[in-house]
């Protein structure tokens, strides 16, 4: 039985309207819940939101794909990043906090998920305040700056192109992950303002975007092929979206698999 003085998590609270909270855990989390107003009300929004998500879209589900459709997919590789009006009512779930926008593959346990946040927000707040010494290398040597981190962290590192945001890369540098070395990637904006790209090998191969907070410091989650990524940054989230969406487009430009061994 688990422990139930221990807090809820945020993970957990997702988990408990997506029916996927250990069963063991399912009493603590409605006792939690029962005790603390403010949280039941935003669970109650969540599941309001994916009710209304499936009543809207389930359909879609049956619908048969056109030919024209089928012929694309066949011709080039799947993306999974969704656009147009469908996606714009699935990014809106990030209602309260927990799940980013929804694309195809598994939900993050709460474990791979934590880890990986924790790691990127520490890192994120340890370096972003540094003035003379904030990376390893320059993001004026990006060439060189790539070409180590993949050789040392054994997966193609790729430092995207933000200008469309209005960041330049200010640097990187190799970082200790949660099983292995990380790539830490560095940005800033006109006005100082700094995001981070944290990369490690994860332990599943594809997830679903998930979005953390703490303090003034935000984050969001995915991995892909093996490879997790979080972006950090301020608390506006949607200024957050909106960079996570460019790093992770500049990683599928790359197309294939991104690990070198």
């Amino acid at each position: 039985m688990t422990d139930p003085r221990i807090p809820v998590t945020e993970d957990e609270l997702h988990a408990y309207v997506d029916n996927e909270l250990p069963a063991e855990r399912r009493s603590d989390v409605e006792a939690w819940l029962a005790a603390r107003p403010e949280d039941a009300a935003r669970v109650q929004s969540w599941r309001a939101m994916a009710e209304l998500l499936h009543a809207r879209y389930d359909s879609v589900l049956d619908e048969p794909v056109p030919k024209r459709l089928e012929l694309e997919r066949l011709a080039s590789p799947p993306r999974r990043w969704i656009y147009g009006a469908a996606a714009a009512a699935l990014i809106a779930f990030v209602a309260g906090g927990g799940v980013g926008w929804i694309a195809h593959g598994a939900a993050a346990t709460p474990s791979v998920f934590q880890n990986f946040t924790v790691e990127a927000l520490d890192a994120h707040r340890l370096y972003v305040v540094e003035v003379r010494h904030p990376v390893e290398v320059a993001g004026s040597d990006r060439a060189h700056l790539t070409q180590w981190l993949t050789r040392r962290c054994g997966w193609k590192v790729h430092a995207p192109e933000l200008d469309s945001a209005g960041l330049k890369l200010v640097g990187g540098r190799l970082l200790p992950g949660p099983a292995g070395p990380a790539s830490f990637l560095m940005y800033e904006g006109p006005s100082g303002e700094r995001y981070t790209v944290y990369a490690a090998k994860a332990t599943v191969e594809t997830t679903q975007m998930r979005y953390a907070s703490h303090g003034r410091d935000s984050a969001l989650f995915w991995a892909e092929r093996g490879v997790g990524f979080v972006v950090a940054g301020s608390s506006d989230r949607d200024r957050l979206t909106q960079i996570a969406k460019l790093v992770y487009d500049e990683s599928e430009k790359l197309g294939g698999d991104v690990r070198t061994r």
